[in-house]
C-alpha cells in the first residue's frame, strides 16, 4: 500500500507537469523518507525553486544569495539617497531577473540591459538606444553607476521622474522604449503584470521575495530599484589613493604627477576677470561634480548643450541632471560610453572643449550660471598641459569589479 501511495503520487504529479509546464513551469518532485517508530512513510514534495533553478541554473541559488544590502563601501562616502527605501538581498535578486528578462518588453526583444550594459559600466555605446519595433530612445541612455550615492534624488536627464522607484517602469510603458504604452493597440503596465504572472519563474521569485506570488507595478519598480541602487564602484585608482589621505586635497601617493595635477585643477574653482576669461585657479569642475562621490549637483542647470539627438535645428533647455563621473571611463583610460544627453560627446577633450568656452545661445534661458561668470560668456582658456592632466585625473575614477561581478550580471546566460 505504502509503494502504490507513493507511485500514485509521483504519478500524478508527473502527470501534472506534463500536461501544464512549459520549460518554464517544470516541477520538481523530491521523495523523502520518514522513519515513525517501526514504520517508513514515503512522501513526496514539490521544489519550491524549481522553476528558478530551470531558468537560471546556478547563476542564482535562492538558498545562497549574492550579497546586495551589506556590500562595503569607503568611509569617505556619505551620500545616499535611498530615504526610506532598503536595500535586500530577495528584492535586489528579483530586480537583477527584470532587468535582464526581454519579456518586459511588448515584442520580447528589449531588456533595461539592452541599454545599461554591464561591460560599459551600465550605460550604452550608441548615441541614443534601440527600443521595441524600430523605436529609438530621444535621449542617451545614462550610466546606473553608483545611483544611491548621490544628492540628486530625481532621475533622467531632465529629471522628471522624482525617485528611482517611478523612474524604473517609465522606460517599461514608453511607447519608444519597451512598448507597453497603451497606445496604439499595445497594451499597458496592467498587460505586462499579466505576463509575468504567468511565468513560473515570477510566480516563484514573487513568492520568495514578497510572500506571496502577486505582481504588481509597486513590487515591480521595488525589485528594479533595489537591483539598481545596489551597482556601486569604489575600487579605482582615486579610491586606493583617496583611502591613503585625510582629504581630497592632499596629494594622493599613488597617482602620478600629472594626475595629481589634473585632481588640483579639477577641484580649484576658477577665476574670471571682468569678461569672463579665466586669469588663474582651476576649472572648477567640482563645484558641479562633488567629489569624492562625484555625483551632480541638485542645483546644477543646463551646461550649455541644447541640442537634441538626431535632430539639426531642435533644442531642449531642460536636461539639468548627469550621472557620476566615476567609471566615465575603465580602468584602462577606454571611454566606456558617449556623454551628454545628445551622446554626442566621445572624448574627455571633447567635453573639456566644451566647458573651456561657453556659447551663449539666446535661446538658452537655462544656462547654469556658474558657466556666464559676471554674465559673460566663461572661458577658461585651458592649456594643453592643463587638458592632459585634467584627463589623465579622470581615468582615475574607473574600477574593475563591477563590470565583472557575477550579481549585476544576466542571470539568463547558461
Amino acid at each position: 500500500m505504502r509503494l502504490q501511495s507513493y507511485i500514485t503520487v509521483t504519478l500524478f504529479a508527473g502527470i501534472f507537469c506534463i500536461i501544464g509546464c512549459s520549460k518554464n513551469d517544470e516541477i520538481t518532485i523530491i521523495p523523502s523518507t520518514t522513519q515513525v517508530g517501526t514504520t517508513t512513510i514515503t512522501t513526496t514534495n514539490i521544489d519550491p525553486y524549481a522553476a528558478i533553478k530551470l531558468a537560471f541554473g546556478t547563476n542564482i541559488d535562492p538558498s545562497n544569495l549574492e550579497n546586495y544590502a551589506n556590500q562595503d563601501k569607503p568611509v569617505y562616502i556619505l551620500k545616499n539617497n535611498l530615504g526610506n527605501n532598503v536595500i535586500n538581498d530577495k528584492t535586489a535578486t528579483l530586480g537583477r531577473v527584470l532587468f535582464y528578462d526581454k519579456n518586459l518588453s511588448i515584442n520580447n526583444t528589449i531588456s533595461c540591459s539592452s541599454c545599461h550594459k554591464q561591460n560599459f559600466a551600465f550605460g550604452d555605446t550608441a548615441e541614443v538606444s534601440a527600443g521595441v519595433e524600430g523605436g529609438l530612445t530621444i535621449r542617451h541612455s545614462m550610466r546606473l553607476i553608483n545611483t544611491r550615492f548621490a544628492n540628486e534624488a530625481k532621475f533622467f536627464w531632465n529629471e522628471r521622474a522624482a525617485n528611482l522607484n517611478m523612474q524604473t517602469t517609465m522606460p517599461i510603458v514608453d511607447h519608444l522604449e519597451m512598448g507597453f504604452s497603451g497606445e496604439n493597440g499595445r497594451g499597458n503596465i496592467n498587460t505586462l503584470i499579466g505576463k509575468l504572472s504567468t511565468i513560473n519563474y515570477y510566480k516563484e521569485l514573487f513568492k520568495f521575495t514578497f510572500g506571496d506570488s502577486i505582481v504588481t507595478e509597486n513590487r515591480i519598480q521595488n525589485a528594479l530599484a533595489s537591483f539598481v541602487s545596489s551597482i556601486q564602484s569604489f575600487d579605482s585608482k582615486y579610491d586606493i589613493g583617496r583611502a591613503l589621505v585625510n582629504n581630497d586635497n592632499q596629494p594622493f601617493p599613488n597617482f602620478t604627477a600629472t594626475e595629481n595635477q589634473g585632481k588640483t585643477i579639477f577641484l580649484t574653482p576658477p577665476v574670471f576677470n571682468g569678461a569672463g576669461l579665466r586669469t588663474t585657479g582651476g576649472l572648477g569642475c567640482n563645484a558641479c561634480h562633488n567629489a569624492p562621490e562625484f555625483d551632480i549637483d541638485p542645483n546644477t542647470l543646463n551646461n550649455g548643450i541644447i541640442g537634441i539627438a538626431n535632430s539639426a535645428n531642435g533644442i531642449d533647455i531642460t536636461n539639468t541632471r548627469a550621472g557620476t563621473l566615476r567609471d566615465i571611463t575603465n580602468s584602462t583610460g577606454a571611454i566606456n560610453t558617449p556623454m551628454m544627453h545628445t551622446g554626442a560627446l566621445r572624448s574627455l577633450r571633447a567635453v573639456i572643449n566644451h566647458y573651456n568656452t561657453i556659447n551663449l545661445n539666446p535661446r538658452n534661458t537655462n544656462l547654469d550660471p556658474r558657466l556666464r561668470p559676471g554674465g559673460n560668456a566663461q572661458n577658461l582658456n585651458v592649456t594643453e598641459a592643463e587638458i592632459a592632466a585634467i584627463i589623465a585625473f579622470m581615468q582615475t575614477l574607473g574600477g574593475n569589479n563591477v563590470y565583472v561581478n557575477k550579481k549585476w550580471s544576466n542571470p539568463f546566460l547558461n
